[in-house]
């Protein structure tokens, strides 16, 4: 069998310089790509098929969360791990709804992470402890769900949530999408009534309670 060929997704050059030289310690992995952003991630996917993908929960445009469930749908001979510097519940059960395969904080070291790569690698799933717990509270309550909606919404409601809540406006949003400023006005208001949202403020809200965007992201006026 090859090198465990793995793609780095993080919109931080100094965290995929850092995981870089982690993973270069580790004898039968390759590095094969980086992507700066969730669609970048994608791209490369499709053109190089990697065995793992190490992405972060929180990247521009399309964030980690969105990046897992697309690989999960379309492409199932890649397996995710996400990468946080967030312990929380709520982030960690939205990973696992988006079809994850592993789950590290930031500051694992090199043994961790390689025990993660070889774990999914071999079709197994791979939970750092403070995440483990999480999950097992969660099922000793009973799987209560988190936010009556969210696993409703459509990949492209997804996808604009994470626009608004960013900041673009409406036009801006159309643009990216290709679509025209009536669509997108259409879709954003389905959007808010989907989540119950009657305002700007209130959907980004919601995108960071779900795990969407981090707290601080800036809303257009």
């Amino acid at each position: 069998m090859g090198p465990i060929r793995i793609l780095l997704a993080d919109d931080h050059a100094l965290v995929r310089l850092g995981f870089g030289a982690l993973l270069r310690q580790i004898e039968g992995v390759e590095v094969i790509a980086e992507a700066g952003d969730g669609h970048e991630a994608l791209e490369l996917i499709r053109a190089h098929c990697p065995d793992v993908v190490l992405a972060d929960i929180a990247m521009p445009n399309l964030n980690g969360l969105e990046l897992a469930a697309r690989v999960a749908s379309d492409y199932s001979k890649t397996r995710v791990i996400m990468l946080s510097m967030h312990e929380s519940e709520e982030y960690a059960l939205r990973a696992v709804q988006a079809g994850i395969a592993g789950y590290l904080l930031k500051d694992a070291d090199s043994r961790e992470l390689e025990a993660a790569i070889r774990a999914v690698r071999r079709g197994e799933t791979y939970f750092c402890p403070a995440i483990s717990r999480h999950i097992a509270d969660h099922l000793r309550r009973g799987g209560d769900r988190q936010e009556p909606g969210f696993e409703d919404l459509t990949p492209r409601q997804r996808e604009l949530l994470q626009l608004i809540a960013e900041g673009h406006s409406t036009k801006a949003i159309a643009k990216r999408l290709r679509i025209s400023i009536k669509t997108a006005e259409a879709h954003r208001t389905q959007l808010m009534g989907r989540i119950g949202a009657r305002h700007v403020v209130a959907v980004v809200h919601y995108a960071i309670r779900v795990g969407v965007v981090q707290p601080g992201c800036c809303v257009e006026a």
